[in-house]
């Protein structure tokens, strides 16, 4: 399992603390010094069964930044995916990406229901 993160968000302390008290195996990649690439966005999106709008970190300084609440609507899914792979900041994390399932974000029962 792949578990994509950003050292200094809590959130991802927490969630990488969670899978080793859950004896969960993972390798663990730095969100900003290896950013997704458009490829890897694109077949994660298509693997989950999540909204794209889920992918992005809605709540980051960069997203207000760019103002991206105003222009993703016009935005084809195809430059939504590029646009994540230009900035690692832009991403939701941690993500986890397993065989058949990817989540964003950290929610214990979500991540209890597809891990344990």
């Amino acid at each position: 399992m792949l578990f994509v993160q950003y050292p200094k968000c809590s959130t991802c302390r927490k969630a990488k603390k969670w899978l080793e008290e859950n004896n969960i195996e993972f390798e663990e990649r730095h969100i900003i010094e290896e950013n997704p690439t458009y490829e890897e966005l694109k077949e994660w999106y298509e693997k989950s069964d999540l909204t794209l709008n889920k992918f992005f970190n809605t709540s980051g300084m960069k997203y207000r930044e760019l103002k991206l609440k105003d222009k993703r609507p016009d935005m084809s899914e195809d430059e939504q995916l590029k646009l994540l792979a230009t900035d690692g900041m832009l991403v939701k994390r941690p993500v986890i990406v397993g065989d058949d399932f990817v989540l964003t974000g950290f929610r214990v029962k979500e991540w209890e229901e597809k891990l344990l």
